[in-house]
């Protein structure tokens, strides 16, 4: 048997709960019962705990009661852990519980927990893109990837926001059980067991965040449908009619994001999907994607990704029919 525990606690995000533990549930139907995931939900507070969602959920025991050395411990996110803190006595049982754990993580906002337990630094960790400026202020020895949508460092697992807690338990599952059953795992959920794109975040950075008459949305538009021009700030800053200094200030404030970076998270999305996609040789994607030359390519693949377009191909290009 492995022993999954997750923290939960009041005003918790209900799905951080139920999917993680989903997957595990779900991966006991294709096991062998010695091989049988057990889970737990551990409780911060005694009694029903009412999720930010207004679902309430009862945990097994409080997490006083639990000395177990846990296969696997979560904690759980909410809405309001950027500011929500709890008792010291919750963050020293977490110290002890994570040490006991043969691993360890959190789920999206999750990570305000451990990193006021002190279980984040100098660790290598993700969360939703929008809470990472916060959690840095509280763990600055932190290295936060704000490109992911799961970490490990080591025995330390971090996931992005919401749903990513699921991708997160399918690695997991992969890693102990191997893909059949990760694979079936998915197929059972109707979710992607490895989502296109890999392990990126970055279709969030896309998406417009502003009316769609906002300048900066027109930006964005033009940038989407223009990878192979002149992207820089000044030209970006001409199309919007804007000085070079307020546009640079408005779109950041309204895209939570650098005009540059967000350029380049276009051309890493359009270079992902022809990677993933056809067998397109690596200098004509450069070319297509805005990249223009394949080694600036592939020193932006490796300094947000990790990996080189070439690799990262093999790893996610879909199968032929």
């Amino acid at each position: 048997m492995t022993s999954v525990a997750l923290l939960a606690f009041s005003g918790a995000q209900s799905i951080d709960v139920a999917g993680p533990m989903d997957v595990f549930a779900e991966a006991n139907r294709f096991l062998l019962p010695e091989s049988h995931y057990k889970l737990e939900v551990l409780g911060i507070e005694h009694g029903p705990l009412r999720c930010s969602n207004g679902v309430t959920i009862l945990a097994d025991r409080h997490f006083s009661e639990a000395h177990d050395a846990y296969d696997l411990l979560l904690v759980a996110g909410g809405p309001e852990l950027v500011h929500q803190e709890f008792d010291q006595d919750v963050y020293v049982w977490l110290r002890h519980a994570a040490a006991r754990a043969q691993r360890f993580g959190s789920i999206c906002s999750g990570a305000f927990i451990l990193a006021r337990a002190g279980l984040l630094d100098g660790k290598t960790a993700t969360i939703h893109w929008n809470y990472a400026h916060a959690l840095a202020s509280v763990c600055p020895t932190a290295q936060i990837k704000t490109d992911r949508l799961y970490v490990q460092d080591g025995r330390l697992y971090t996931s992005a926001g919401v749903t990513a807690g699921i991708d997160l338990a399918l690695y997991m599952l992969t890693q102990e059980r191997g893909n059949e059953v990760a694979l079936n795992v998915a197929k059972r959920h109707v979710v992607f067991m490895r989502r296109a794109g890999g392990l990126s975040q970055f279709t969030g950075y896309l998406a417009p965040y502003t009316q769609e008459d906002s300048p900066v949305t027109q930006v964005q538009q033009y940038v989407l449908d223009n990878l192979k021009g002149d992207l820089s700030t000044g030209a970006l800053a001409s199309i919007a009619k804007m000085s070079l200094r307020n546009f640079t200030r408005v779109f950041t404030r309204e895209a939570k994001i650098s005009p540059a970076e967000f350029v380049e998270n276009a051309r890493m999305g359009a270079a992902r999907t022809m990677l993933e996609n056809t067998r397109t040789p690596l200098k004509k994607i450069a070319d297509a994607s805005g990249f223009n030359d394949p080694d600036r390519m592939r020193k932006a693949f490796q300094r947000r990704l990790g990996t080189s377009p070439l690799q990262y191909r093999q790893k996610f290009r879909a199968p032929s029919p």
